[in-house]
């Protein structure tokens, strides 16, 4: 059975946030930082900040779809207070 990771991602360069979902949070994780990826191509910083684990693929792709509105990024601003705080301007 297979896992489905929702994640946010952080460059601080950049002070730009990355919303997805994948099977292998890892190998993920590094194309990111290796610019395998056209949106985070541009620094080689990516930080994990947040991870969630789903069983179902379309329950992660719905979370991840729903954190990218203005109720998802109201709920993430509330879930990662401390963190916000602590790396600046979130959004």
């Amino acid at each position: 059975m297979f896992m489905y990771y929702v994640y946010i991602i952080y460059s601080k360069k950049l002070n730009k946030k990355y919303i997805g979902y994948t099977k292998n949070l890892s190998n993920r994780l590094e194309e990111h930082n290796r610019d395998k990826s056209s949106f985070t191509s541009k620094t080689s910083d990516w930080k994990l900040l947040y991870y969630e684990v789903f069983k179902s693929e379309l329950d992660a792709r719905r979370e991840e779809l729903f954190l990218k509105t203005g109720k998802g990024r109201e709920r993430l601003k509330y879930l990662l207070e401390d963190t916000i705080n602590n790396i600046g301007e979130f959004a």
